[in-house]
């Protein structure tokens, strides 16, 4: 199955940001972290950034956690999804972000990870999630969660 491309792609070439992602559940909600965009608006993602050299998708998405959300999690071994998603950065560039999906769980709550002070771990219900995360990647990942989990 082909890799489903969101966002709008930019007039001129932009470069691939391998990313990594995780929905990350808890008592029948999943954490999701609210982040200021431009303008100062504020916008809902899940947890989960850039891949760093050296470092595994697995790896980048268990470390954005405790960044982004102080959350130590544990996460399944393989993805459940891909997306890509072109997306303007604070930077002002824009890049496709070649994300990959995990599904987890929460091992412990650590405030000591958490460096990111602009992001704020938000629980949520999955269907809500769905509605309001900013990126269109983002909630059809969630919603291919729910999928999978109904089905067993």
């Amino acid at each position: 199955m082909a890799t489903p491309q969101f966002g709008d792609a930019p007039p001129e070439a932009c470069p691939d940001r391998p990313a990594a992602f995780a929905v990350i559940e808890r008592d029948g909600l999943i954490a999701l972290v609210q982040v200021p965009r431009l303008h100062h608006r504020l916008a809902l993602d899940l947890p989960g950034g850039g891949i760093d050299p050296g470092e595994t998708a697995a790896q980048a998405a268990v470390r954005e956690c405790g960044e982004e959300a102080g959350l130590r999690v544990a996460l399944d071994a393989e993805p459940f999804v891909r997306a890509d998603h072109y997306f303007l950065h604070g930077d002002g560039e824009v890049r496709n972000t070649r994300g990959v999906f995990f599904s987890g769980r929460v091992v412990a709550q650590d405030q000591d990870l958490k460096i990111e002070d602009d992001h704020t771990l938000v629980w949520t219900d999955p269907q809500e999630a769905v509605l309001r995360l900013d990126r269109e990647s983002h909630a059809w990942a969630v919603a291919a969660w729910l999928r999978l989990r109904a089905r067993g």
